[in-house]
Order: C-alpha cells, then structure tokens, then sequence
C-alpha cells in the first residue's frame, strides 16, 4: 500500500470558500491506494473487512513517506519521533518491539487500556467544558416548562381551566399557540441553527461556532425575561434555537476528535450527562422561584443564563480540535494541540500520522467540494448514505420514544393527574434528578456494552414504562396511589431513558461522518432531532386533548417499540473503533448488515437466550490485527506473563 504523493501537492488551498477539505495533497497517494489489489472499498466493503491503512506497508518505504510528510508539514523537527508514532500506528500491537521508545512512552501505550481513564487534565478540561453548553440546553427546557404554568395565562392565552368547570375561549388556538412557543427553539434549531454549523466550524473552527453559539443562548433566554407578549416570547426562543442548534451540532464532535477511541463513548455521552444535569437545575430553579410572585416564570425562564457564562469565557482556554487543523493543511498546530490532548509526544506524533493516513483513503472516494454539494452526498456517497441513515435514525428514535413529552411538560402532565403546582413541581424536580443519576453509568456501559446494545434493551423497558403511566390514570382520581403510580412510572421511563437513548444519540452521530462531512452530517442529524422535538411540542397538547392522557402515552409507548425495529436493522456498532476505522464500518452495505441481523443475529438470539443452547454467534466484522483500537490485544499479551497480571483479560474484556 502506498502513500507516494508528490510534495508540491502537499499545499492546501487556504482561500478557497467553504471548502472543506482540500485534497489535492492527497490524489495521488490516493491514486496508488486504489490501485493497490488489497484495497477495501470504502463504499461497498461487501466482506465487512475492518483495516489499518498502515498496515503491509515495508518499513523503509514507510520512514520514507514520513519523511516526505515531515518536510510538507513543517515538522522536520519532529522526523524522529513521527516515525516511531508511525510504527506504533502501523501495528498497535506489537508497539513493545518498536525500537527507540522509552519505558516511560511504552508505560504510556500500556496504560491507554489499563488505564485508559488516565488522561491529561487539559482533555478532561476541554470535554467537560463544552458539555457545559448541553446544561444550557437542559435548563432552557426545564425553564419553560415550569413556566407553562404561567406564562399563558399573563400572556392571555390561557390552554387549561384554572378551575374545575371553566370554559376558555379560542382552547384550541390557545393550545396550539403553547405548543408552539414551547416549540420554538427547535424549530429555529432545526431550519437555521444546525445549517449555520458548516459555515461556521468552517470559518470560526470548532472553539469559535461554541462561542458565537453560547453568546446566542446567553443573551435570548436573558431577553425572554423581559419580553411583554407571546410573540416576542417566540422570537427570543427561535433566536436561542438557533444557538442550540450550532451548539449541539459542533460540542459533540469537538469532544469526538479530541479523545481516543476507548473511552470516546463515555467522554462524549457527557453531553447527554450535563443536558441531565441542566434539567435537574432548571427543575431545581423552577421549584426555588414558583412562588416568588407573579415574576416567578420570567426568573424561571432567565436563570437558564447561568451555565452560558463560563461556557463562553472559558471555551478559548481549550485546544482547538487537531482534526479539523489538518482538515485545513494546518498540521503543525494540530501537533500542538494533540501535545496538550496526549499524556506523551509520541501518542500525539502517533495519532497524527494514523489520521492523516487515513484522510489519504477518505480522498479516494471524496473529493473537493462546497456546502451544498456536501449537503447532497450525504444520500449520494454510499459510506456517508450509511451515516446519514444510522444517525437519522437514532436521532428520530429519541423523539420517537417520548421522553420531550415529559422534558418539556411535566409539570402540565403531572396537573392532569391532579397534582397541584407545587406537588407537579416536586414530582418534575423527582424526574430531573432520576433522568441525572442514572446518567451517570452511560460513561462506562457506552464503552463497554457498546451504543447499540444498550439502545435495544432499553427501548422495550421505555415502551411498557410508558403504557403503565398511561393506565394509570384510569387510577380514580381521589386515591393517593393515582399521582404517586403515574410519577413512579414515569420516573422509571427516565431511569431506562438515562443510560440508553440519552446518550448515545449525540454521541453516535458525531463519531459515524468522516472529516470531510462532520459536521453537515452533525448538521443533518441534529436537525432531524430538534425538528421532530419541534413537532412533539408543538402536538403534544392537542395529542393529549384528543387522545385523553392513556391514548397519548400508549401512543408513544407504541412509537417505542418501532424505533427498537429501527435499530435493529440499520444501527451498527461503533463502540471502541477509532473515528478512522468507522469508515470501514460503513462501507458495509445496509443490505449485508440487516440480512447480518435478521439472518444470524435474531435466530442466534433465541437459540442461545430462548432455548439456552450453547451456540456461538458468528461475527459481521472481520477486523485486521494491525488497527489502532485493536491494541488492547497487544498490551494483553505482554502484560498477562508479568507477575501480578492475573485477571487483566477479564479487566479489559477480552
């Protein structure tokens, strides 16, 4: 396999606009790639055959194409160390035998599966950071939805009785207008917010779209306190959509190119853990502030503000993301940042080279492009076609399994089962809490038991969580146990949602593009889910006017149960591959992968956990021993015949 390349197309076109990744320093190692017999097809990899671009490459040819890659990159300082990171990335297993590494660097490679939680405090900083900006996110749901209880009322577009008996005018148009303010910053999410993440990320960089979007979600929730009818209300929710949207769009994949491939999942889901904590804040504030007067929704609203702050000072504090440097020719500077983001130089010496390499296989089959034909490729290119369909649906499943009903009217649901304000204020801050600690093991299991896993045992347990809630309201309505079973099962729902569809959504998505289309598929994706957010806001009131409260629930418990079908066919498993390595998880085709599932997963399913046989299942993937996420082999097989090692095949589930 080689990486030959003439050095004057090493240069990128820095001026050209709204051009991604410029290729031309790639075409013709490209070029040799695709001559190459043993080339994998990244757009149908029909055998399902998971490789390392490195490997097979000879060991001479392979310190020359450093060399050359050195001297086009302004790294000539670095020519020593990039070529021992090379070895390392050429064969992630056998890194003990490459020569010129330290103790201290080998300790190092060791501990990234050993101690894989072992991490420099600038990556742990930067990620936790960013998702900071998912507690806006939270907060602003939870803002509103105490709120509701009042601000239709001052606004006099009152959409239930304040007492048993009362007739409202216009009750329909009143509660379509509720839906639709409540609606409001997914809707500017979905149409504007998600689209400006492409331009922006390409001009300002992923620091820079987090900071001009936290400046808009600072500054709309601080202009909803003050504003003096429902229409200026909407306009300042659609303003802070759309800073939601670039938000949301870019926080998961800054995350995602800045970690390594083993503990990805886990840091990345944090956004789902801060978006958890951010509800339980805005419910905590919601309980705090009901009954400071008739201001009490404004202050409600407003406090979102809270988290914006050190999101906004403190993002240029972090490094930008070393992928989307050298997505700009910037290859020096992506050095620094990985220097910051790695415990040692050759990690960073390492995971540069291995990205770059595979930058090289994804110019075989993208090229050159702008916005909008990037906008098309995410149906035309068969890889990202694959993405686009797997992100699609995880982001549609989260709509789908109902748990914005319950995010964004809680405290409306929990006064239709006869709560007061106060008692639906307690039971909102309940869920807030339960949707926060049960989070908190999505950090290990989304690594451990993988996302698709935990997206098919949880929706099942969502779906018949949510039937119960709805029957119990045929619970008369004077018995304690009416509002206490409905709030048990609810609070159950959010303990299966927590670990499940919470986080692997964002996570998902922004791990599943290759560089070229991260972030319009980001784009496209969280679009999709702050569309159908959009619309379960703006339905759900009429939904339970019509459906009765029973009829809704069963609704969404039904909607559960065709998400779980969903991802069962066009999910696959992306847990502990490196973002490189995803692009030959793709390139299998969706029809292999469902007949995969229908054919030898399902039947193996019920023989091994039905009819307990002793069965094996039969594996979709057929990985190359030479990938980078297959290390944990490599540190396995030297570390078990250490004295003390016992166990550590177990420890790294192996």
């Amino acid at each position: 396999m080689s990486f030959e390349t003439d050095e004057k197309h090493h240069t990128i076109d820095h001026v050209e606009q709204l051009e991604k990744v410029d290729t031309s320093h790639f075409d013709a190692a490209a070029a040799d790639e695709t001559a190459n017999a043993g080339q994998i097809n990244l757009n149908s990899n029909v055998d399902a055959k998971i490789k390392n671009p490195l490997a097979g490459i000879p060991e001479d040819l392979l310190m020359s194409q450093v060399e050359e890659f050195a001297q086009a990159n302004q790294l000539v300082d670095c020519t020593d160390l990039l070529k021992r990171g090379a070895l390392c990335a050429q064969d992630p297993a056998g890194f003990e035998n490459v020569q010129g590494i330290t103790d201290d660097e080998r300790n190092a490679l060791r501990d990234e599966v050993v101690h894989k939680w072992r991490q420099p405090k600038t990556m742990l900083l930067t990620v936790m950071l960013c998702s900071i900006g998912a507690a806006v996110q939270g907060w602003d749901q939870e803002g509103s939805n105490g709120a509701n209880l009042s601000w239709p009322t001052v606004f006099g577009v009152p959409d239930t009785p304040a007492y048993p008996g009362q007739v409202i005018p216009n009750a329909q148009r009143n509660e379509w207008i509720v839906g639709l303010v409540n609606a409001g910053p997914y809707i500017g999410s979905a149409l504007i917010g998600c689209w400006c993440s492409d331009p922006l990320n390409n001009y300002l960089g992923r620091r820079g779209t987090i900071f001009v979007s936290g400046i808009f979600c600072l500054l709309s929730v601080i202009g909803s306190a003050f504003t003096q009818s429902w229409p200026q209300f909407l306009v300042c929710r659609l303003l802070m959509g759309i800073g939601m949207g670039a938000k949301a769009s870019t926080v998961p994949i800054y995350a995602a190119e800045n970690v390594p491939a083993l503990i990805r999942g886990g840091l990345v889901m944090s956004w789902q853990m801060w978006t958890a904590f951010g509800i339980f804040l805005g419910v905590t504030a919601n309980l705090i502030l009901y009954q400071v007067g008739p201001i009490a929704w404004r202050l409600q609203v407003g406090s979102a503000f809270i988290p914006a702050v050190p999101l906004v000072i403190g993002i240029y504090f972090c490094p930008e993301s070393p992928r989307w440097l050298m997505k700009k020719g910037r290859y020096r500077k992506a050095y620094g940042s990985l220097l910051r983001l790695r415990n040692t130089p050759l990690q960073a010496a390492r995971d540069l080279y291995y990205v770059h390499a595979q930058l090289v296989e994804e110019a075989a089959i993208i090229r050159s492009s702008n916005y909008i034909t990037r906008c098309v490729e995410l149906f035309t290119i068969p890889r990202i076609r694959r993405a686009t369909l797997a992100s699609f649906t995880v982001m549609l499943a989260q709509q789908m399994c109902g748990i914005n009903i319950i995010a964004f009217y809680s405290s409306s649901v929990f006064v239709d089962a006869s709560a007061t304000a106060g008692q639906a204020l307690w039971a909102s801050f309940g869920f807030g809490l339960v949707n926060f600690l049960f989070a908190f093991p999505a950090v290990w299991t989304i690594d451990t038991f993988g996302r698709r896993a935990l997206l098919l045992f949880t929706f099942p347990q969502m779906a018949w969580t949510l039937l119960a809630a709805g029957f119990c309201f045929y619970i008369p309505s004077d018995s304690r146990a009416h509002l206490g079973m409905i709030a048990f099962f609810i609070f159950l729902f959010a303990a299966f949602y927590s670990p499940g569809e919470g986080p692997v959504p964002f996570t998902y998505s922004a791990e599943v593009f290759p560089l070229s289309h991260r972030e319009v598929g980001m784009a496209w994706a969280v679009a999709t889910c702050f569309f159908w957010a959009a619309v379960l806001g703006l339905t759900w009131p009429r939904i339970l006017s019509a459906f009765t409260p029973t009829g809704a629930f069963g609704f969404y418990a039904a909607l559960n149960m065709t998400a779980f079908v969903m991802i069962f066919l066009w999910v696959p498993e992306t847990k502990q591959r490196t973002l490189e390595e995803l692009d030959y998880v793709f390139a299998v085709p969706t029809r292999t992968h469902m007949k995969y599932q229908l054919t030898i997963a399902l039947p193996y399913f019920f023989k091994r956990h039905v009819f307990r046989q002793n069965v094996v299942l039969k594996p979709l993937y057929k990985f190359d021993t030479h990938l980078a996420s297959e290390q944990a082999r490599g540190v396995a097989g030297v570390t078990e015949s250490r004295p003390g090692s016992s166990g550590l095949k177990e420890k790294l589930n192996l």
